[in-house]
């Protein structure tokens, strides 16, 4: 099971991806395995030598009698070398670390996928939506010349 962030392609062009785990409550768990997450707004940040994922929703689990904070800022588990070299990047050429989906890897551990973006323009965007609209359109025609 994965869950994407689908905005965050749309809005940002992804220049690096970096896997990461995360820091969780066992209720946090049992949300995110029944795909109760939300992206909107979330990003991460180099804080004291450690990055912390801030505004990412995770649902209240209901049987849970633990109250957590949905929006409650998460350590994420990188190495310190990882650590550096995002801070460096986000520092000198302006970039956004947002996550881009998060998922249990094979031995049940939440993962999350963080991309090093940069920020499209709104022309990009118009340009990106014109060129796929362009290639469904080419392939449309090519089945349509198949079946004939």
């Amino acid at each position: 099971m994965k869950i994407e962030n689908k905005k965050a392609y749309h809005d940002y062009e992804i220049l690096e991806r970096i896997e990461s785990g995360i820091v969780l409550k066992g209720s946090e768990v049992k949300s995110i395995r029944e795909g109760k997450v939300s992206f909107k707004d979330s990003y991460a940040k180099v804080e004291n030598g450690e990055i912390f994922l801030h505004n990412f929703y995770i649902a209240p689990y209901p049987n849970s009698c633990i109250k957590l904070d949905p929006l409650r800022k998460r350590k994420l588990l990188l190495k310190k070398n990882e650590i550096r070299h995002l801070e460096r990047k986000v520092s000198e050429k302006h970039l956004t670390m947002v996550p881009l989906s998060v998922y249990f890897n094979n031995k049940g551990l939440a993962k999350i996928e963080l991309g090093l973006v940069k920020g499209k323009k709104l022309f990009d965007k118009r340009k990106e939506l014109k060129e796929r609209e362009i290639e469904r359109q080419i392939q449309r025609k090519m089945k349509e010349m198949g079946a004939k």
